[in-house]
């Protein structure tokens, strides 16, 4: 059973995607940082979300994300819009596929 479904369009514009959140702590401080860091890099506004109705906040925020408190085995679902909505929602999900191994260097750990 595949636990990530790819992009999709939803309605015009928008691109949609959902990853199983598999991390041991879930969604806690370090994997929100580097969700919201990878968010930010997209000029698309890219939403987050516990369930495909929502409620959906905005995954640039850190606050906003870390506030979820999502644990481990909850689906995540993306939402984006703009030029690059896919590539972002297509990042995002591979983000948390690889359990926030991101193939950079934490100066932190």
């Amino acid at each position: 059973m595949d636990s990530s479904e790819g992009p999709i369009a939803a309605m015009p514009g928008q691109v949609k995607g959902s990853v199983l959140l598999r991390h041991a702590v879930g969604l806690h401080a370090r994997p929100s940082v580097k969700l919201t860091k990878l968010a930010k890099t997209f000029g698309a506004r890219i939403h987050l979300g516990l369930s495909e109705e929502g409620p959906w906040i905005d995954a640039k925020s850190i606050v906003k994300v870390m506030a979820t408190k999502a644990p481990q085995e909850t689906m995540l679902f993306f939402r984006a819009e703009g030029a690059d909505a896919e590539q972002a929602v297509k990042a995002l999900v591979a983000l948390v596929e690889q359990d926030f191994e991101d193939g950079t260097a934490d100066p932190a750990a």
